[in-house]
């Protein structure tokens, strides 16, 4: 493997797990905000959360590129105020592939929520816990397994991602070239055996990721059941 592939599995990991960690810390209360609201601006809220699902990854990053374009708008006050171009750089896929993985993480983590037995949060309340604590305590333990899972979604989402990233960041070997990336470059240059060897490592990954998955569900709805039946246990 060459020192580029190496270069771009690194800068992939790195771009899977600084966004994994930032949508965890971004969605986990606003799920359970989402999860919990009876607002009217909810059903808008849950379409621009899920609009990356359904809008090609070319058309996301083509909007990138146009608002942050150092020559106008807010990229041009970015670049002239602060002294950040986001286009073609590393922090420009970064912020693209959150939004672009933001379902992945937000709507797992939402059903989480209200699929949690009503028993649950009655029970924080009888034993005195405050929302804070009966959140943490309580609830965030109860829906560990689908945190697990939202996280392995949007990393292996993030590392699978080739349209925004293409459109935003360009190709850059060692600033924006992740595997995905690679991989184009070797099918287009005929070196299949770089290809082969890419492609073949993001072919084992994605397997175990969904195999992952999978067991982590099941796993979700067993703790959940334990967890309902050991409060109301307490409870009474």
């Amino acid at each position: 493997m060459s020192e580029g592939d190496l270069q771009a599995i690194y800068l992939t990991l790195k771009l899977a797990s600084l966004t994994t960690l930032s949508l965890l810390v971004i969605c986990v209360p606003c799920a359970y905000w989402l999860a919990r609201s009876r607002h009217g601006v909810k059903p808008l809220i849950e379409t621009l959360v899920t609009l990356p699902l359904v809008l090609p990854p070319t058309v996301i990053g083509y909007y990138f590129l146009v608002l942050f374009s150092p020559n106008q708008g807010l990229g041009l006050w970015l670049n002239e105020v602060l002294g950040v171009q986001l286009v073609f750089s590393f922090s420009g896929i970064f912020l693209s592939s959150v939004i672009y993985s933001l379902p992945f993480t937000f709507r797992p983590l939402q059903s989480a929520f209200e699929q949690l037995p009503t028993d649950l949060y009655q029970a924080g309340s009888l034993l005195g816990f405050s929302p804070v604590k009966q959140f943490f305590l309580i609830l965030l333990p109860t829906i560990k397994p689908t945190l697990l899972t939202a996280a392995t979604l949007s990393f292996a989402h993030t590392i699978g991602e080739f349209g925004v990233i293409l459109m935003i960041g360009g190709n850059i070997p060692g600033e924006t070239q992740v595997v995905s990336l690679a991989i184009f470059d070797h099918v287009e240059s005929l070196d299949l055996q770089a290809a082969d060897s890419l492609a073949g490592l993001m072919l084992v990954f994605s397997f175990v990721t969904v195999f992952v998955c999978q067991w982590w569900q099941r796993q979700s709805t067993q703790m959940n059941e334990l967890a309902s039946t050991a409060l109301r246990g307490q409870c009474d």
